[in-house]
């Protein structure tokens, strides 16, 4: 009679399938990270808008308590009557508060040679510049006016893809709970649960974001409304919410702002123009070092250093959108590594610990 063999006798005498099944493993995970890397931006889109429709879910809840004659409003009305309210508040500003600043802007671009003029006398007045020759003034004006209207430009470009973000986020909010539901059936019944709790708490903490994110520009938005306003800058008021606005996009938002807020205050003087040029370097000092870490850790419960890297590291990833969802992003990995890779103690080793004391303070 012969030997019995086992199933893991068989495996290691013809171990031929099994070496198959995990080549053919490892060749669909490179192509699935080959496509993945290939359709990275639009796979970037979609990342976000799902992000997005997690996070505005609340202020869906909020529209949502409101009656008319009795009835609520469903999920897609309380969504239409968010898109239909940011659209109205950006239409009014931009369509009030904008046009008298660039008519100033047209005014400085058609006088600009007089005015170089006037600030190359102005600087040969000072001490050791005398002798200062400035060619290439008017030239650097050109390439400021230019580099202008291509951000312009490329933010009036990007509105099909925000009208896009728009459509996905709509439907994510629709579809999600649907979308969920089938990503859980495809995992085993023993660890479903851990997963689906895991993903819930991950959803709480990110949604906590968007609120640190309002914090942050409702601070940018009053400190430049009282910075701009007592260096008499025209039109403050219209600065002030252009650049709390655009804060919610990292490093372009508020360099665009602080952009804008230069031009309009060097058609004024060149004092004002250092004035707000300082009030954005200490600003962003301060908002990196102490309000992005500390608002994001109250909100997320993310270390500031979590914080910092998180952002370095979405932007280098990503660009601008990499930023933008940096941080909800590091708070849904912080989820997971807290419930997965977090080796905690047992109950068991606490109640040793607590004996041992006992027994030291005997």
């Amino acid at each position: 009679m012969g030997p019995i063999q086992t199933s893991t006798t068989r495996n290691v005498l013809n171990p031929g399938p099994k070496r198959r099944a995990d080549i053919l493993f490892t060749l669909a995970v490179l192509v699935a990270i080959y496509l993945a890397w290939q359709l990275r931006e639009v796979l970037l889109i979609i990342y976000v808008s799902a992000l997005f429709a997690v996070v505005i879910t609340p202020a869906l809840s909020f529209v949502q308590r409101f009656k008319v004659r009795g009835r609520s409003p469903g999920k897609g009305l309380a969504f239409i009557v968010i898109v239909l309210a940011l659209i109205t508040i950006l239409v009014l500003f931009f369509t009030l508060a904008l046009p008298p600043v660039f008519e100033n802007i047209k005014e400085l671009a058609h006088d600009w040679p007089n005015r170089m003029a006037e600030l190359t006398a102005k600087i040969r007045r000072l001490p050791f510049m005398s002798k200062f020759r400035a060619p290439n003034l008017e030239g650097y004006g050109s390439a400021i006016a230019s580099n202008t209207y291509g951000v312009f430009k490329g933010v009036a470009g990007g509105i099909f893809g925000l009208f896009t973000g728009l459509i996905l986020t709509g439907y994510f909010i629709f579809e999600g709970e649907r979308v969920f539901e089938w990503g859980m059936s495809l995992v085993s019944h023993e660890h479903r649960d851990r997963l689906a709790n895991t993903f819930i708490r991950a959803e709480k903490r990110m949604r906590h974001w968007l609120a640190g994110q309002f914090a942050l520009m409702l601070i940018l938005g009053s400190l430049s409304a009282v910075a701009f306003g007592l260096l008499h800058v025209r039109y403050f008021y219209a600065l002030a919410v252009f650049a709390g606005m655009t804060n919610i996009v990292p490093f372009v938002g508020p360099v665009t702002s602080a952009a804008l807020a230069c031009i309009v205050a060097g058609m004024d003087s060149w004092q004002k123009m250092v004035g707000v040029i300082a009030f954005y370097l200490i600003y962003q000092q301060l908002e990196n070092a102490f309000f992005t870490p500390r608002i994001m850790k109250t909100t997320v419960d993310l270390p500031p250093l979590a914080v910092i890297i998180a952002l370095l590291l979405g932007g280098s990833l990503a660009g601008i959108l990499g930023a933008l969802v940096a941080v909800p992003t590091a708070a849904l990995i912080a989820e997971f590594v807290d419930e997965y890779l977090v080796k905690r103690p047992s109950a068991t080793s606490h109640v040793l610990a607590h004996e041992h004391e006992g027994a030291r303070e005997w």
